[in-house]
């Protein structure tokens, strides 16, 4: 019969719940009750949902989230004269700005700017409380603190999008508004801004490491689900009693690409790409503007990129022009 499985033929092997380990003392509970047992979160993965643990973190994290969310969705709602159908009509293309240049680094009216601190206030303390209740969890479990440390990579992203840069560009403007499209709409007028995003090294290094580890991962899921017929998606117990799954997915990776990647570097291979991602597309962000002004001639002067043919003149760095300070060009 197992001949026959495949990625879209799963079966679903259900037993009794199963409640986890016991929690030391000096630990909140977990809800107590029935767990739940959803079949279509079967496909996704396991079908038995709870018990949920919160804890004290936990709790602190949902709430300063749902502060954070109500303050945006309430500035985007009136955005549209707390009109409903509109509100949703208009959802992908509401935002919730930063301050104007002018107010620097200074906190500004809530109607000007204020309510975009207040909100990222409470976002990034949900974030940070989330990130050490990753650890806490995993301390507690006798685990590896490796998630809580991949977490932290797209959270020194986040920060340098919101907060660090802004400092040392000395003004919230500079910080990403809270919003679907405009977020995307700050991405590519950023990248107009200092002279094209694609000439930054670390940008070139981030959409490698986001290539590369989407394409580590496919080889892998592929790979995994390739042997689950031989009980490879059993990874633990087959790299510490190597069976039959082991060897065939090594082997198709030896025959095929001449390495054979283990269970356990596979993951390692994968874990440095996805956190080597955010990283260096923070760095990258935070060295625009404050070291770099325009990527592009500074492509040209390291032999990156080619100068344009003279046909209308040299080209000129908008951020040397006049007025361009009052435009806030530069900093």
């Amino acid at each position: 019969m197992s001949e026959y499985l495949n990625i879209f033929t799963r079966v679903q092997v259900r037993g009794h719940y199963e409640p986890g380990i016991p929690l030391p003392r000096g630990n909140w509970t977990r809800t107590q009750g029935e767990p739940i047992f959803e079949y279509w979160m079967g496909k996704l993965g396991d079908a038995q949902i709870g018990p949920i643990y919160l804890g004290g973190l936990g709790v602190a994290s949902a709430v300063c989230f749902l502060i954070a969310f109500e303050i945006i969705g309430l500035n985007m709602w009136a955005s549209v004269h707390w009109d409903p159908v509109q509100f949703i009509r208009q959802l992908p293309w509401l935002a919730l700005e930063p301050p104007a240049p002018g107010y620097g680094l200074h906190f500004p009216p809530l109607n000007q700017g204020g309510w975009w601190l207040v909100a990222g206030f409470f976002l990034t303390a949900s974030i940070l409380l989330w990130w050490g209740r990753i650890y806490r969890r995993a301390v507690q479990l006798g685990l590896g603190t490796h998630t809580a440390w991949c977490f932290a990579a797209p959270i020194w992203l986040y920060l340098v999008l919101g907060f660090i840069r802004p400092l040392l560009m000395g003004s919230w403007s500079e910080a990403v508004p809270f919003g679907i499209f405009p977020h995307l709409d700050w991405t590519a007028s950023f990248s107009i801004r200092y002279g094209n995003l694609f000439y930054n090294p670390f940008h070139m290094l981030s959409i490698v490491f986001l290539y590369g580890s989407a394409l580590i991962f496919a080889m892998h899921g592929a790979t995994i689900l390739a042997v689950s017929r031989f009980g490879g998606e059993r990874e633990v117990e087959q790299s510490v009693d190597r069976g039959t799954a082991a060897e065939r997915a090594g082997l198709i990776w030896r025959w095929t690409m001449g390495f054979n990647a283990t269970f356990e570097s596979f993951h390692r291979w994968g874990l440095w790409f996805a956190i080597l991602c955010p990283i260096t597309g923070g760095i990258g962000i935070l060295l625009t503007g404050t070291v770099v002004d325009n990527w592009y001639l500074w492509g040209v002067k390291h032999h990156i990129a080619a100068s344009y043919p003279t046909l209308w003149g040299p080209v000129i760095d908008p951020a040397t022009l006049p007025g361009a300070a009052s435009l806030g060009v530069v900093k």
